[in-house]
């Protein structure tokens, strides 16, 4: 049962110089520093407990977002924790329609993220209230309390209530089992970690070797700078994990629409299964002529990282413009709109693959997808969650990987809670770390 009224909001910059290493690299983003606003609510419940809420950010901009979630701290301080989750698609309209700040969106950009690590917060307090992972919450709820959490607005032509209320209802039957299974076996992954574009071949060579050891059969490779480097670079991984495991490409939003559609064409005597933000994440209809052009290839489309909000996913489903949908829980707003994007998925017979990495992701996202196969897919085919091996030291409840599948988390939250030394020593730009770097020393990040 909830209980308490919200009487503190903090939120401070983290950031983690992954550049150093060239993790994360890729054709669009040569030099990201893993970063996030954090944020963590507190309440007058006397529990002791604490709402902990991210965003994830590259570094430079880290600071707008901060600015943001102070900005929309007024709608969030002295609220009733109850009265939120009772009204909880009026609380988020409430954040996402402030009369001034949505100029600056609406829905989208720094205060869409902003947005998200303080609902994060919400949820991760929520649970933990509850007694469980965030998954399970979703899970044990009643469809009519899940719908109740979503805003329809700009989607009933494609998605209503009565329908989003069908389908949880549907998935009630044999969730059970598919709980079961998930406790059992995980939900299947695929690695980033090995082919970030800056990364020397030796180390690809090496990370591959090594990531197949551990029984990863999933790998996604960052193209887009160079087209005769990536040809060597697609020939040297598919050489080392075989003609049997799964390759994808992913481009960061690299090219103009023909161009994808030739680069690609190049690229697909490699057998991917899919290139992920071939173009602009906001063009609807260049997505949808990259797909149909590529298709007689085999070779899908994946986006959905840098979509701002539910409108665009309703447009790229109608347009038939994905293959794969990649949900992200901090682009959108929270777990309430990823409801309504996991809903439209299901609906179109589109698989979620979600995307992953970053600070944080890893352990968020493994709720939301674990929960859209218990209680709202019922399917494993064509679907897996991205991880990326970056940064899990630094949370109080790391993802856990077994057999390359998320295992279900157990801990009561979100798992968004960082542990409190490694937000202060990477907390820019006062934390211990950054004012090393900032005085020139040399910091190794792993």
């Amino acid at each position: 049962m909830v209980k308490g009224r919200i009487t503190a909001l903090a939120v401070s910059d983290v950031r983690f110089p992954t550049s150093l290493g060239q993790h994360g690299s890729d054709a669009m983003h040569p030099d990201p520093d893993y970063s996030a606003a954090y944020v963590v609510i507190e309440t007058d419940a006397g529990d002791g407990l604490k709402g902990h809420g991210l965003t994830f950010t590259l570094g430079k901009g880290t600071e707008v977002v901060v600015c943001a979630v102070n900005a929309l701290s007024v709608h969030v301080i002295n609220k009733d924790l109850e009265e939120i989750v009772n009204n909880f698609r009026g609380f988020y309209r409430q954040l996402t329609s402030d009369g001034q700040l949505r100029w600056i969106g609406p829905e989208k950009g720094a205060v869409h993220l902003a947005t998200a690590a303080v609902l994060n917060a919400v949820w991760d307090l929520w649970a933990k209230q509850e007694g469980k992972p965030l998954w399970k919450l979703l899970v044990d709820m009643d469809p009519k309390q899940l719908v109740s959490c979503i805003d329809f607005r700009y989607i009933t032509d494609v998605m209503t209530e009565e329908e989003a209320y069908e389908i949880l209802q549907n998935g009630l039957t044999g969730k059970i089992e598919r709980e079961e299974q998930m406790l059992n076996y995980g939900y299947p992954d695929y690695t980033t970690s090995c082919a970030w574009l800056g990364y020397p071949d030796q180390q690809l060579k090496q990370l591959c070797s090594a990531a197949m050891k551990d029984g990863w059969t999933r790998f996604k490779v960052k193209v887009g700078a160079d087209l005769q480097d990536d040809i060597r670079r697609c020939r040297l991984i598919r050489e080392m994990i075989g003609p049997g495991k799964i390759m994808m490409l992913d481009a960061n939003q690299r090219w103009e629409v023909k161009e994808a559609i030739d680069w690609v064409t190049k690229l697909a005597e490699f057998k991917p299964l899919w290139i992920e933000e071939p173009t602009s994440p906001d063009d609807i209809l260049g997505h949808a002529t990259i797909s149909k052009a590529l298709a007689p290839l085999g070779i899908g489309v994946a986006t959905g990282e840098q979509c701002h909000n539910r409108v665009i996913f309703k447009q790229l489903l109608q347009a038939k413009a994905l293959s794969y949908l990649q949900i992200d829980s901090c682009r959108l707003g929270s777990v309430n709109e990823n409801l309504s994007v996991l809903l439209m998925a299901k609906k179109f017979q589109i698989p979620v693959c979600p995307h992953a990495g970053g600070v944080g992701l890893c352990e968020l996202v493994q709720h939301l997808i674990i929960f859209d196969y218990i209680s709202v897919s019922g399917s494993l085919e064509n679907r897996m969650c991205e991880y990326v091996d970056h940064l899990h030291e630094h949370f109080k409840y790391p993802a856990i990987i077994k057999n390359a599948s998320y295992m279900l988390p157990q801990d009561a939250g979100y798992s968004t809670e960082m542990k409190e030394d490694s937000a202060r020593k990477y907390q820019f730009p006062q934390g211990e770390v950054w004012q090393k770097l900032l005085s020139g020393h040399k910091i190794k990040i792993h």
